[in-house]
């Protein structure tokens, strides 16, 4: 885009320019022109015959006679050569006799002023103009004036020059702005891009276990309820991915409403296939939030808890209390430098193992999807160490205050998510 962008305005910079240097070349020649026309003119109405004698006293004292920077007087009798006279500022300023004849015969031919190039005998270029003067009803003598092309050529080369740099400098500018340009186009397509290939990593972390787990239950034989329960978890799951895929790219907006955080927490924790090793201690606590999106987040924060935090069965404590949920693990943690780290998305890796060492496995989608919600809900996520060993994993939410009372009171247990 960047070429494209340069090379079409370097195109338009070149046709410009060469109808510039045209024009300045034309309009040049045509005031060169008009300038020794009318000096040549000028000066030949200055002369005159009588009885077949030419005067040119005038010249002596005629202003454009001084101003002119080469003149000369061609006189010839009828069908002879012509011979030269009044030269100034000397005969060798003049063309040879040669081009002299042919001048002669141009005036002779077209009864009118003469206009050409011609080199002096020097070998300065010069423009010309042959005037002709009548000795009654024949033309006797020719005014000749002359200018050199050396300044206006200089003149005009001078503006090729600085049209070539100026538009040299122009297609670099342009070419520096069509990379901006095309780069900020390219950018939002780009990050589309990105976007949608980490929906599809972070789609494939989340549907990887249910899945997982569904099959294991068809294979074995299992209920038809755990199967249905599955699926519903799993519909849950494309739900919410759907909806952070329609929010991140602009297309909706979340609406927070006021729910029961401790019932979701629960609810969530129920629904994991390895539940019986995670423990909830919960007190009522309303927020203004997303269940989707919440559900999500706490289930990402236990299954990483679960996978890292020590050897499978490893018993794992999730806490609810106003505005936090923590998640404890009996692992190794996670080494201080590397908690941030580890929510970033595509990085591999999550709590601690049972070896000490950062886990290699993994998308690091779970860390990133959960703090992703945190703050869509102007809250946190974050790690810490645990009293006693192993991994505190921190979803911290701002509460509702204005339901916090009265859900206090209203405690339903872990079979609905109310508002």
């Amino acid at each position: 885009m960047t070429l494209l962008f340069a090379s079409t305005t370097a195109a338009c910079l070149v046709v410009l320019a060469a109808v510039a240097i045209r024009i300045d070349a034309e309009s040049r020649r045509s005031g060169l022109d008009h300038e020794v026309g009318s000096r040549a003119v000028g000066l030949s109405r200055a002369v005159w015959f009588d009885a077949g004698t030419l005067h040119l006293e005038p010249l002596r004292e005629d202003e454009l006679a001084r101003g002119a920077q080469v003149l000369a007087v061609l006189q010839a009798a009828p069908g002879e050569s012509p011979s030269v006279r009044n030269v100034a500022p000397g005969r060798s300023a003049l063309p040879g006799q040669d081009r002299l004849d042919q001048v002669w015969q141009r005036v002779l031919e077209e009864q009118d002023t003469v206009l050409l190039s011609a080199p002096s005998a020097e070998g300065g270029r010069l423009r010309w103009a042959a005037a002709p003067v009548w000795d009654g009803d024949r033309i006797g003598a020719a005014v000749l004036v002359g200018t050199e092309l050396a300044r206006s050529e200089r003149d005009h080369d001078v503006l090729v020059r600085w049209l070539a740099l100026g538009c040299t400098a122009l297609v670099c500018c342009a070419a520096a702005v069509g990379h901006l340009l095309s780069g900020r186009a390219m950018r939002p397509a780009l990050r589309g891009l990105g976007q949608q290939e980490q929906f599809l990593a972070e789609a494939a972390h989340e549907l990887r276990t249910p899945l997982a787990t569904l099959r294991l239950v068809v294979e074995r034989g299992g209920s038809s309820d755990e199967a249905l329960r599955l699926v519903d978890r799993l519909s849950r799951l494309v739900t919410g991915l759907l909806a952070r895929a329609r929010t991140e790219a602009g297309a909706q907006r979340v609406e927070l409403v006021p729910l029961r955080l401790d019932q979701l927490v629960e609810i969530t924790v129920e629904e994991l296939p390895d539940h019986e090793s995670v423990t909830v201690s919960s007190e009522p606590v309303v927020v203004l939030g997303d269940p989707d999106l919440l559900a999500q987040a706490v289930r990402n924060l236990v299954e990483n808890a679960q996978r890292h935090g020590g050897p499978a069965g490893s018993p794992v404590e999730v806490t609810v209390t106003p505005g936090l949920v923590t998640v404890r693990d009996h692992g190794a943690g996670v080494p201080l430098a590397d908690r941030e780290r580890v929510f970033a998305r595509g990085v591999t890796g999550a709590s601690g193992t049972a070896s000490g060492t950062a886990a290699a496995s993994g998308t690091g989608a779970g860390l990133a999807i959960a703090r992703w919600v945190a703050e869509l809900h102007h809250g946190t996520a974050r790690l810490a160490d645990a009293p006693g060993g192993g991994l505190l994993a921190e979803l911290r939410l701002p509460p509702d205050p204005a339901r916090a009372s009265s859900s206090s009171s209203s405690h339903e247990g872990p079979g609905t998510v109310g508002a």
